[in-house]
This record gives structure tokens, C-alpha cells and sequence, in this order.
């Protein structure tokens, strides 16, 4: 039987409110934090760092940069970073604009801009950059710059800015966003695993039971999108598989990742409903917020959304870390990456205006967490010394205060879409072109055997990457 949390009617317009973040965000108050400060909802970070040795940096009259970015899930993200970019630019003489577009026009309009070798200075992609390495400046000099001062960039954001291949860091990740799994508390309550599922043979013998008793399916999707490509692929490093190895060579056809795809046979049998493959990037959300799946692979994002539509509803929400697998393997990609890059046709003092803004936005990281209600992590830690303060006594009303301390583990289970190897331009396009949820839902729905699914995915991902290597941008030749 299908439950909902409030009438049909209201909760489809504010879930589309929020999903699209048209909703307004709450106020808060203007006050500087410190890490000494408890905070409270109503405190909000204002101190702006400078730059050690770049304060008011002026750049030759009439510099201007534009930046392309998403419309950020959390709507007082962009009502911070917009004036944020802007005064300083005021203060370098600098000329900054900010666009906003939806994240899934992100990579077209920046190919655009390649080809017709004009547009915007920098643009903001939330993953796969590396399939642009060959038209973006190489930002190894503001990426040694940010290193030295603020300290080693997360593993997870090096894998998706760095190409080894040709010692090449194609783009800047200034952050990046942990996917914990979001489950019905009650629910799971119900079931007999009060704080959730750690494993994913719980998942399977938690989600029958409350599928079988109450008709409400795990949510996990296998359709050409975003949070099934995540999901999917938790699913494959967990089992032990990979895609790629260390060192760039295909693994995919493995006894390891055989085994995650007749277990994603099982779970969706058992578990699922066929919904999941026709999902778009905000299904899961709007299931979880309507009370109709039990558990989610997914950020913060839905329980945000669900503390401004139904606070009592979100105090049911709860956060797990990735899922162990049968050997105890336990990995979740991140839910996305910041990495900017900057197109060649930038020049001169664009470019360079361009880069010393990065540093200016990565030194004053606690702002962009804060203004984020926490869904951005930093790549560089020192930055948010406040993060595991505002975890544990979370700003933004968490009922336990602490709910969202889970967070804190996250970088030790967090991985990258092209683990263990770098997010190579061919693991990019593996991506883009969505072989490992086709793969699944192909076997899920028994139009070819696991076995077949994983040879045909083996396939594709052999010419992907056999092409990606006659241009030198991938190891391990063969």
C-alpha cells in the first residue's frame, strides 16, 4: 500500500517547488563565526579571508570574467556566492557576472562554447569534466598555489581535476558533496534495523520485508541519470569490482561485478517497483519527501527540502554510510564534484583574474558550506575549520541536533567515478553514454542474461577506451 506523508495536490507543488529551488530561503542573521562560536539557526558566516599576499589585486581596466554555473539545489547557495563573486570583484576591478543554468545544460553549453571558441570565462561542472580536457587551460599553477596554502585536496577532488596520463590538472574542484543513504526511520524501525541498513544484504532483507509488509520499495535507480550512475556503481565497488583498475586497464567483466549484477537482479526483483527505470534526478527525492521509498543513495538534498515542507517529516529521516558489501568492501561516490574549468580561448587578464578569483573562493570556503546548509564539502579541509561542529549541532534544525554527524566518516568511503584509477576522459564518457545502469536494468529486467549484460558493457567500454587511448589521454595500453 502506497502512504503519503500530506494530501496529493500540496505535496506535488512544493515538492516541485523545492526540487527546482524556486522556494525562498529562510532568513538568517548576519553574525561572524568563529570556531569557538556554538551556532545556532540563526547564525550565518560573514568574514570574508583574504588571499595571503593578493588583497586587492587590481587587473588592467575593463577585465571582466563570466562564470556558467548550476542553479544550486540549496537556493541560498546562489544568493550568497552571486554578490560574494561580484564585491570582489569590485574590490580587484574586475567585472563579474554570474550565470545560472540547470545542471544538465552545463557540459552542452560549455561544448558549445569550444566550438565556436567564445563564451564564458569559467564553467562550473558538477562531473565528467575530463571529457573537456582537450579544450581547457591546464590550472596546474592555481592548483600548487591552493595546495601550498591551504593544504592537500581530497582524494576525491584530485580524481576528478588531475589526468595523469598527461600530468595535466584540467580543472579546479573547490568542493564536492558526500551521498549517504537516506532512510524512513520508521520504517526500518519496523523491519527490525532501528538505525538503518549497514550492508547491502541488509538492504535486500530490510526493503523485502517493508515492501512485502507495507508496499513502500527501496529507491534505487537504473535509468540514464544521474543518481542511478552513483547508485549503480556503490553497488559494483562494494561487490569488489571496478570499471577500470589502478592503472587504467578495463575490469568490468570481473566474477566481482558479475556478482553485483545478479544481487541488483535480486534487489529490484524483491525490493523495487519498475519506476525506477524512467527516473529522472529528482524521482528519489520526490519519493522520499512523499513518503513513498524506504530508502534513497542520495545528499542532503531531500531531507533540506523536507525540513521547509514537513519538519516532523524529516525528524523520520535518518543517514546511514555507504553500504558494506558481502567482503566488506564499502564505497559511494560522491553525489557530485565543483570543478571549474577554463575554456583556451580565455586569455591574458581574464585568465589571470579568473585563477585568482579560485583562490579567493577556496579561502573562504566556510561561507559557501555554511550558505549550502552543509551540502558542500570543502576539497581543501583546512578551509571549514567549523564542519565537524556544525555536523554534530547542525545550524539548520536537525531533530537530533547531531543527526547529520554520519557526514563526518564520509571521506573515508567516498570515491570517484573512475575508482581506483583517475576520472579519465574515457571513464567520462562510460558516463555520458550510461552503459553500467543500462547494464543493470538490462539484467534486472531479464532482456539479457547478467552475464550478457556485463559482456556487452565490457564491450562498450573497451571501444570507449580503446579511442580515448590513440589520443594519450588514457593509460595502460594494450
Amino acid at each position: 500500500m502506497t502512504r503519503y506523508r500530506f494530501p496529493i495536490l500540496f505535496a506535488l507543488v512544493m515538492i516541485a517547488m523545492v526540487i527546482v529551488a524556486a522556494c525562498a530561503a529562510p532568513a538568517v542573521q548576519q553574525v561572524e563565526v568563529t570556531k569557538e562560536v556554538v551556532v545556532t539557526r540563526e547564525v550565518e558566516v560573514t568574514r570574508v579571508v583574504e588571499v595571503p599576499g593578493q588583497a586587492e589585486q587590481r587587473f588592467p581596466e575593463g577585465t571582466k570574467i563570466k562564470l556558467l554555473q548550476w542553479s544550486h539545489f540549496v537556493p541560498q547557495y546562489d544568493k550568497w556566492f552571486d554578490p560574494f563573486a561580484v564585491e570582489w570583484g569590485k574590490a580587484n576591478g574586475v567585472e563579474v557576472t554570474v550565470d545560472h543554468v540547470n545542471i544538465t545544460d552545463l557540459a552542452p553549453s560549455l561544448a558549445a562554447a569550444l566550438d565556436a571558441g567564445e563564451g564564458p570565462t569559467m564553467v562550473e561542472l558538477p562531473l565528467a569534466a575530463a571529457n573537456f580536457v582537450e579544450g581547457v587551460h591546464d590550472l596546474t599553477d592555481v592548483n600548487m598555489k591552493a595546495q601550498e596554502l591551504f593544504g592537500p585536496i581530497a582524494d576525491t577532488c584530485k580524481a576528478n581535476s588531475y589526468l595523469p596520463a598527461i600530468d595535466k590538472w584540467y580543472g579546479f574542484c573547490h568542493g564536492w558533496v558526500p551521498d549517504p543513504g537516506d532512510y524512513d526511520i520508521t520504517l526500518w524501525t519496523n523491519a527490525g534495523f532501528p538505525d538503518g541498513p549497514s550492508t547491502w544484504a541488509e538492504l535486500l532483507e530490510g526493503g523485502k520485508k517493508i515492501k512485502d509488509e507495507t508496499g513502500i520499495p527501496v529507491g534505487l535507480g537504473m535509468s540514464p541519470e544521474i543518481d542511478s550512475n552513483m547508485a549503480m556503481r556503490a553497488i559494483i565497488w562494494s561487490f569488489g569490482g571496478s570499471i577500470q583498475d589502478e592503472n587504467e586497464c578495463v575490469t568490468i567483466n570481473s566474477p566481482e561485478v558479475l556478482e553485483a549484477v545478479n544481487y541488483v537482479v535480486d534487489l529490484y526483483a524483491n525490493t523495487m517497483t519498475d519506476e525506477i527505470f524512467s527516473w529522472n534526478a529528482a524521482s528519489n527525492n520526490q519519493g522520499l519527501i512523499a513518503g513513498e521509498l524506504s530508502y534513497i543513495l542520495n545528499s542532503i538534498s531531500a531531507y533540506r527540502s523536507l525540513q521547509k515542507i514537513d519538519p516532523e517529516a524529516a525528524d523520520n529521516i535518518g543517514f546511514v554510510e555507504a553500504l558494506k558489501g558481502p567482503r566488506g568492501d564499502q564505497h559511494a561516490s560522491a553525489h557530485l564534484w565543483y570543478i571549474y574549468v577554463i575554456p583556451t580561448y580565455v586569455q591574458g587578464p581574464e585568465l589571470e583574474a579568473a585563477k585568482a578569483f579560485l583562490l579567493h573562493l577556496t579561502a573562504n570556503y566556510n561561507q559557501a558550506v555554511f550558505n549550502s546548509e552543509l551540502y558542500n564539502f570543502p576539497a581543501f579541509e583546512s578551509t571549514v575549520p567549523q564542519l565537524e561542529d556544525w555536523l554534530a549541532n547542525d545550524p539548520f534544525g536537525s531533530r537530533p541536533p547531531d543527526k547529520l554527524t554520519v557526514l563526518l566518516t564520509a571521506k573515508n568511503w567516498v570515491t570517484y567515478l573512475g575508482y581506483p584509477g583517475p576520472s579519465n576522459p574515457a571513464i567520462a564518457e562510460v558516463y555520458s553514454s550510461q552503459v553500467i545502469p543500462t547494464m543493470m536494468a538490462k539484467a534486472a529486467l531479464h532482456q539479457l542474461t547478467p552475464e550478457e549484460a556485463v559482456a556487452e558493457a565490457e564491450a562498450q567500454v573497451n571501444d570507449i577506451f580503446a579511442k580515448w587511448r590513440e589520443k594519450g589521454l588514457v593509460g595502460c595500453a594494450q
